[in-house]
Order: C-alpha cells, then sequence, then structure tokens
C-alpha cells in the first residue's frame, strides 16, 4: 500500500504535465530564438526589448491565428557549435514552433546550416554576411537585415564622391568583416577603377591591438579609411586614433557606426563627419517610426537602438509569416515568406522570393559630436530593394531551393 500511493501520485502528476503541455501547444505559438546576449549587449538588449514590444503588440490584437506568440530565448556563447547545440535543444526538449534569431555571421551560418540540414525553418534576424542569402543559401533559411554587399553598396557612392584614390581598410576578421571589406573593394573599384587599397588590418574579433592597428595604418598614409570595426573593437580604435591623430584631415567611411548602441559607447570622443551606416531616431518622422517609438518610450522609458528595431521587426515578420502559411509547419512556412510583405518601423519591407532577402534598408548619414554625444546627421533611407544584385545574379551563386 506503501508503495501504491507515491506511484500513482507519480503517474498523476505526469498526466496533468502532460496535460498542460498539450493545453499549452493548443494556445501558443513558442518562437524559440538564439543570440549572443552575454556577448554583444549594447545591441542585443535593446533587440530583446523590440521582441518584447511586437510580442505584446500580436497578442493584445488576439494573436496569431487565435494563438498567442511565446518567446523562448537562449544564449550562444557567440560560438558555433553551441548555436547549433541550442537550436537543437529548443526544437527537441522546448517543441519550438518557429526558430529565429543571431548576430554574428559565423554563428548564423552554423545555424543555417542546421535548419539546411533538418528542414526547419529559420529567419536570421541580424547576421550580415552574404552567404546566409547569396553564397550558400538555403530553402529553409531567410534574413531580415540588409547585409554586407547591400550596406556597402549603400555606403560607396558617397566614397565615390570624396574623389580619394589611397584607401586603407580595417575589419574583424572573421566573415562579416572578410565580405564586408570584399563587396567594398569589389564595388568601389568598379565605379573608381584607378583607386589603391594601400593598407589592410584585420585583428581577430574582441581583440583589437589597438595601438598596433592604428600605428600601422597612419605609416601607410592613406587618403581614406573604410572602417568596419563595431562594439568594443571600434571604441579602441577610435580612442586610439583620436590621441594619434589617425583621423586628423582623413576621411572614414564606416559600417554600422551610426548605430546608437556603438555611438553612445563613443560618447566624447566619437569622431565628426564619419559617413555611417546607422539609425537616427530621433529625426525621424515618418508615421510608421513614430507609432513604433512612442510605444517603446511608454513601455521602457527609454530611446530604441538598431536593435530594437530589429527584434521588433523580426517577431512582426514571424507573425505575418505564420499568418499567411496559415500555421507552422517549416515547408508551408517557407513558402508563405517568399514575397511575403511586413510592415517595419522603416516602412513596408518585402522578403524576397530568389534569395531571402528582405529589402529592408539603412540610413546613410555623417556622425556628429554634439555636446559630447555621438549623433547621426544629413542622414537618408536607402530603400534596400535599390541595392540588391539581380534575380539572374543571385541564380549564379544560389544552390536550387
Amino acid at each position: 500500500m506503501h508503495l501504491v500511493t507515491p506511484l500513482r501520485q507519480a503517474l498523476a502528476l505526469a498526466a496533468l504535465s502532460t496535460l498542460a503541455w498539450s493545453v499549452q501547444a493548443q494556445t501558443t505559438y513558442k518562437i524559440g530564438e538564439i543570440n549572443s546576449y552575454k556577448a554583444q549587449p549594447a545591441f542585443l538588449e535593446p533587440y530583446k526589448k523590440g521582441m518584447e514590444l511586437a510580442i505584446d503588440e500580436v497578442n493584445a490584437s488576439g494573436g496569431v491565428l487565435g494563438k498567442k506568440l511565446e518567446l523562448i530565448t537562449r544564449d550562444d556563447n557567440a560560438n558555433p557549435g553551441d548555436a547549433v547545440r541550442v537550436a537543437e535543444e529548443l526544437i527537441s526538449r522546448e517543441k519550438i514552433d518557429v526558430l529565429t534569431g543571431t548576430f554574428l555571421s559565423n554563428t548564423g551560418l552554423a545555424v543555417a546550416d542546421f535548419a539546411k540540414q533538418k528542414k526547419v525553418f529559420f529567419l536570421a534576424g541580424e547576421p550580415l554576411s552574404d552567404k546566409l542569402t547569396w553564397q550558400g543559401g538555403n530553402a529553409y533559411t531567410f534574413r531580415l537585415r540588409p547585409g554586407t554587399y547591400m550596406q556597402a553598396a549603400m555606403l560607396v557612392p558617397e566614397a565615390v564622391k570624396l574623389k580619394k584614390k589611397r584607401w586603407a581598410v580595417v575589419y574583424p576578421n572573421y566573415e562579416y568583416g572578410q565580405s564586408a571589406v570584399a563587396a567594398f573593394k569589389t564595388l568601389l573599384k568598379a565605379a573608381q577603377p584607378e583607386v589603391e587599397f594601400v593598407a589592410e588590418q584585420a585583428p581577430p574579433l574582441g581583440k583589437l591591438d589597438a595601438g598596433s592597428v592604428v600605428q600601422a595604418l597612419a605609416d601607410a598614409k592613406p587618403d581614406a579609411i573604410f572602417n568596419v570595426l563595431f562594439g568594443a573593437d571600434l571604441t579602441k580604435f577610435v580612442r586610439e586614433g583620436n590621441t594619434r591623430g589617425l583621423f586628423q584631415d582623413r576621411e572614414v567611411v564606416s559600417l554600422l557606426t551610426g548605430e546608437p548602441e556603438y555611438l553612445d559607447a563613443l560618447k566624447d570622443e566619437t569622431p565628426n563627419g564619419w559617413i555611417v551606416t546607422g539609425y537616427p531616431w530621433s529625426s525621424l518622422a515618418t508615421v510608421d517610426h513614430k507609432t513604433f517609438l512612442q510605444a517603446y518610450q511608454a513601455k521602457f522609458k527609454d530611446y530604441p537602438r538598431m536593435g530594437s528595431v530589429v527584434g521588433y521587426a523580426l517577431i512582426k515578420s514571424v507573425a505575418a509569416g505564420v499568418a499567411k502559411a496559415q500555421g507552422v509547419d517549416s515547408d508551408k512556412l517557407r513558402v508563405a515568406f517568399r514575397g511575403l510583405q511586413v510592415a517595419t518601423p522603416f516602412g513596408k519591407i518585402t522578403y524576397r522570393a530568389e534569395d531571402h532577402q528582405s529589402t529592408m534598408g539603412a540610413f546613410v548619414g555623417r556622425t556628429k559630436n554634439e555636446g559630447g554625444k555621438g549623433v547621426m546627421v544629413d542622414a537618408r533611407y536607402m530603400d534596400g530593394a535599390q541595392f540588391q544584385p539581380s534575380a539572374a545574379d543571385v541564380k549564379k551563386s544560389r544552390s536550387a531551393d
């Protein structure tokens, strides 16, 4: 008798647990999200807030197909192996319905390959490597942000206007940095054949020896610099460059530096006049952005960063895709996302059928040190649809879907 009672209790608890899980599965769609939260907090803390705001809005309006959205996040330790392990765990243990996320290009590519092998739909928000949607792109992977080619293409016309011949480049030595520099060199050479690249510095991500890098660039005496560093590496580079006069009377074109998460860290060290891609949140007057800004500030008592916009648009994209697919079957989702249109704080975007890349654009402007704080001025929105390769060019580099 004493043995039967605990056994019955255990069986009853197991049955209740199964029933609870079944009820939850019937009433929610689980979004599994993987990211480098500990390694890249400046971008990913606002990103998570953007996701939370979008989840709240979708659920307050009745959810998707009558179900609420539930967000389950995991840290990938900025490591491709860990990212794949976590993706497997989210699917097998957490029983997620949609796989999303990643920040670094190497982790994004690892999860994209996992999605291809497992035939699981994957929406990448932030990784910028062109291999994600072009070379090596696959049927199950889609991307939200404009990649390195697109952002380089937005900057090159401004670089050409400078009429500088001798260029130096500096970038983190992994997939994102390599692809960004390759795109910039190719596009600038095509537009201005006489340019020369006289120096190249490629420190490991997160391990910048700022003194030696700045000195090597200065010794090459370039007319202009193309910079792809971000995060803590960017802050160290700017500080050392300011100290050694690297940027004095020298033009700098810089990827991502106009984003608030990086300008905030630079503070009073922000250089004046760099040509950058970024997000001038305080000066955008469109209805779409005003609505987003007011909702974000009301919820978090803070201003949005670029990460906030990406996280918000990611969840809105999932909601729109699930609604169009009439569910979360991966094969139906990948069909639904081809040509899917989504409303974002930057206006309506479309996920192209030919490469699964969204047409979200970026802002191009200049940095300004305004009262000891970095801001982005003279910014213009560049529609991503205008800076993408043709369908024919995509087909040459992309495996069949």
